[in-house]
């Protein structure tokens, strides 16, 4: 099925199982720890072996030799596999950085060998004995000084865009900002680690992995083994989080693979904390430089954003200018990225790629230019809203209610309270509140599944569309129970396996839109079948109470089953409506914090969040989606940051004691309000997503909080509190 016209009326729109609040039908299996992560795949009567990582201990350089004799001689190892051993290899689609294989190292900790043994510990043991011998070359590690000879990519990755005239235009604007801001390197910190396990079965290979997008990392590791896709079989049925780090194959994957084949046994790799922070990827650092020109009337004449963002040779800007062609207002604009070239472990998507970074920088400017203009903040974001596309005129949005969400938050949050700053004190504490606005495009992709409906009238759901925390299981099957007129308890859904259909994957906030719309598609042609089995028209056919009805006939579901059942697949694709119309989703953040006057430490109180993003397909994993982001805008404005070791280019705070991500004791209590809308332009399920959105402006929210609070203005995150206590009013 093809989406080339705005949606009209459909079965989706009765909403009896659409948009309730029903909990997730998977969460019995994981507050029971019935729910099997990709590690835990155990079955007793098999001999799993274990693999542990062997990482390169430079940041960029070649391999001369490796030792290998002692680890292959330790008790309980059964092989070693060297990147030597194997060979240069392809590199797949979605790497920038190579995963396995060949003399080169391109960052500190690439994997260089996996050492097998009877267990973890035996495997373990023995990789801490292989000695190996570097070439090192010198490499880059400082974004600061890179940015010096920083390259504009190739035009494929959009760096520039210019209309009107800015420098003109801004160098006669009323009121003028030209400031900097910086964001550091930031880590996925997902709970499950990066793990796999791989069994051969001749010259066929399964692999159950921790994976975002099934059908990517099949054909990925079907590159880098230079074999045939349709040999390798990928199941991924739940995810313990990834935020875009498990969007791309990674190298515990291939580790599996070739350790299984070495030890001719099943075998297990999970990599350890420091691997998932300097061996996977990363969101990148940036540096920012943010111009605004305005009438003094607050009217924005002259917007301008730059970027810098590093990444290994080849690799890929931070788009965080990104929002910025398309939020405000203003007739004369100018937008540039460039891209600096970092021998640090790879930067790839993390959650809200471009936006998030982009954000942190924008609405703490756009706060600043309000504070000059001497308007409220939400005032002037309201006075330069828009409806159309402002580097294309021609293109409106497909529904933008930006201003709804301030509006109501701002009633909702109680902003009228808002004094100036360091106005308002409890005790010790400096109160302040701060807003921003949020924003994140809707993506779609084309996304696929299969329908069986049995004879006991139970339909079963099959796609290798994946879960990570976000409830995919649940709206999928509250898609497939609205088309076809079923209780939820009538629906099974099967997800993450690479046999099934291949649909969007979960990633960029298109996971939930595209794949029920790949359902709502297989329903259809399911639907079809039915009313063709039955001799109804299927133009007017109605699917209800498990009853299938066309004028005063009623058939019960089960009897156009018949014995054999039957089955709609189908895939769902996309036109051009996203070219005639800017698909965006909107929101606002609300932030309320206390900074303790004495020690500068930054406490957030309450927060809210107003998201207008279409249909909710399932407020309550909405809901979550969106307190999750926000949590993780609290730990990307007070404590985030990947410290880098400029010298030997690796990140210093490798695990979770010392890279700090928010915890229970820094969230407060978090409010959601979800407008009331739909977008025809989007999807059939007249949906977009949220997930991301609910990050995208928390920081820049904080930071303007504190800037409320205590009068002290910080443009480089994280808002520690050295960063504060030498600027605070005095104790007394």
């Amino acid at each position: 099925m093809k989406f080339d016209t705005p949606a009209t009326t459909n079965p989706i729109d009765q909403m009896k199982v659409v948009g309730k609040p029903i909990p997730r039908i998977d969460g019995d299996l994981k507050v029971t720890g019935r729910a099997k992560y990709a590690y835990e795949w155990h079955d007793a009567s098999t001999p799993y072996a274990y693999g542990y990582p062997v990482g390169a201990s430079i940041a960029r350089g070649r391999i001369r030799s490796m030792d290998i004799a002692a680890a292959e001689k330790a008790p309980g190892v059964l092989a070693v596999v060297t990147t030597l051993a194997v060979g240069e290899r392809k590199k797949g689609k979605f790497n920038t950085a190579k995963l396995f294989g060949g003399d080169e190292v391109q960052h500190y900790h690439q994997a260089i060998a996996v050492v097998v043994a009877e267990n973890f510990e035996q495997a373990r043991a023995a990789a801490a004995l292989v000695k190996v011998d570097y070439a090192e070359e010198k490499g880059a590690f400082d974004l600061k000084e890179a940015m010096k000879t920083a390259e504009k990519p190739a035009d494929s990755q959009q760096p520039d865009t210019s209309v009107g005239d800015f420098d003109a235009t801004f160098g006669s604007a009323a009121i003028t900002l030209d400031e900097a801001y910086s964001t550091p390197d930031q880590s996925h910190a997902m709970m499950e680690p990066n793990a796999s396990i791989a069994a051969w079965d001749g010259d066929n290979v399964t692999v159950w992995t921790s994976s975002q997008m099934i059908d990517w990392w099949r054909a990925d590791l079907a590159t880098t083994l230079d074999i045939d896709k349709e040999k390798i079989h990928l199941m991924s049925p739940f995810i313990g989080g990834g935020f875009g780090g498990k969007l791309f194959l990674r190298s515990d994957a291939v580790l599996a693979v070739l350790g299984a084949q070495a030890a001719k046994r099943p075998v297990k790799v999970a990599l350890p904390r420091p691997f998932m922070i300097n061996n996977t990827t990363h969101r990148p650092a940036t540096i920012q430089r943010i111009r605004i020109g305005a009438e003094r009337d607050g009217k924005i004449t002259a917007i301008a954003h730059e970027s810098w963002s590093g990444d290994q040779p080849g690799g890929q800007l931070e788009a965080a200018v990104a929002q910025t062609r398309l939020l405000y207002a203003g007739a004369n604009r100018m937008t540039a990225m460039r891209l600096a070239t970092l021998n640090l472990p790879e930067g790839n998507a993390m959650r809200a790629p471009g936006e998030a970074p982009g954000l942190m920088a924008l609405e703490i400017a756009m706060d600043e230019m309000a504070e000059k203009l001497g308007l409220d903040p939400i005032e002037f974001r309201i006075l330069n809203d828009t409806q159309v596309d402002p580097e294309k005129p021609e293109r409106p949005f497909s529904h933008r209610n930006l201003i709804g969400c301030l509006k109501l938050g701002a009633e909702t949050f109680g902003w009228s309270s808002r004094g100036k700053p360091g106005a308002r004190r409890e005790g010790n504490w400096l109160i302040g509140q701060g807003v921003a606005v949020a924003f994140r495009n809707n993506m779609m992709l084309p996304s696929g599944a299969r329908v069986r409906l049995d004879r006991q009238g139970i339909a079963t759901v099959e796609t290798d569309m994946t879960d990570i925390g976000t409830g995919s299981y649940t709206i999928i099957a509250q898609t497939a129970a609205e088309m076809l007129g079923l209780p939820m308890d009538r629906v099974a859904v099967q997800l993450g396996d690479s046999r099934f259909p291949v649909s969007a994957g979960s990633g960029g906030q298109f996971g939930a839109n595209s794949s029920t719309s790949g359902v709502y598609a297989a329903c259809v042609k399911l639907r079809e079948a039915v009313a063709a089995k039955l001799g109804f028209n299927s133009d007017d056919v109605v699917f209800e109470n498990g009853e299938v009805r066309s004028g005063n006939r009623s058939v019960p579901l089960t009897e156009a089953v018949g014995d054999e059942g039957l089955v709609g697949e189908d895939t769902m694709t996309w036109g051009d409506l996203t070219q005639t119309h800017q698909q965006s989703t909107f929101g606002a953040h609300f932030v309320e914090v206390g900074v303790d006057v004495a020690t500068g430490e930054s406490r957030v109180r309450r927060m809210l969040a107003v998201c207008a993003a279409g249909r909710i397909l399932n407020p309550i994993t909405a809901r979550s989606q969106v307190i999750g982001a926000m949590t993780m805008g609290v730990g990307g404005a007070l404590s985030e940051e990947l410290a880098v070791d400029t010298r030997r280019g690796f990140f210093v705070n490798h695990d979770l004691a010392g890279y700090e991500v928010a915890v229970h004791a820094d969230i407060p209590h978090q409010d959601v309000i979800f407008m009331d809308e739909t977008d025809p332009m989007s999807s059939p399920m007249k949906a977009k997503g949220v997930g991301e959105l609910g990050l995208c402006g928390v920081s820049a929210a904080i930071a303007n909080a504190i800037y409320n609070a205590s009068g002290v203005r910080v443009r480089h995150y994280p808002l520690t509190l050295d960063k504060l206590i030498g600027n605070l009013p005095d104790v007394a």
